[in-house]
């Protein structure tokens, strides 16, 4: 089937059990520790404006012709923008996160612990100086190391 990807049959048997879904890299956990793909449409479709501005900016390979997408899953987490080939990720962050110092420490070491590298910008920075954080996002994507940036 096209657009779709294949099922795999239950580890019960039969289409029984907790709905166990394989994700990437060979992993499997039941299926609602992942979020749901109605939740990543739906902050799709609420973006903010710096989410739309940068958006713009890394769609249809815009950027030095890197592939992101945009509220993309990975493991338990929605991220904001991803580059996967690149193993990038680019969170932005508005006055909320910073009360939430500890909660993304832990999203961080989790996607760290993926292989991903984490670039965070301030909601604020991408909307006053779009092109400075451009160049941070194309400095990351020359680089390969699992260092956050």
């Amino acid at each position: 089937m096209r657009g779709r990807s294949p099922s795999y049959p239950s580890p019960m048997g039969r289409g029984e059990g907790e709905g166990f879904v394989v994700r990437r890299a060979g992993h499997s956990m039941p299926s609602s520790s992942f979020p749901s793909k109605s939740r990543a449409r739906n902050l799709r479709r609420n973006q903010t404006d710096a989410e739309r501005l940068l958006w713009y900016r890394l769609r249809a390979n815009r950027l030095a012709g890197a592939k992101f997408r945009r509220q993309f899953p990975i493991g338990e987490y929605i991220v904001d923008f991803c580059c996967y080939e690149q193993r990038l990720v680019v969170e932005l962050d508005g006055g909320q996160h910073g009360d939430q110092v500890v909660a993304d420490q832990s999203r961080t070491d989790f996607l760290r612990s993926r292989g991903f590298r984490v670039l965070r910008f301030w909601n604020n920075d991408v909307l006053a100086n779009l092109e400075g954080v451009l160049q941070k996002i194309l400095e990351a994507l020359g680089t390969s190391s699992n260092e956050d940036l």
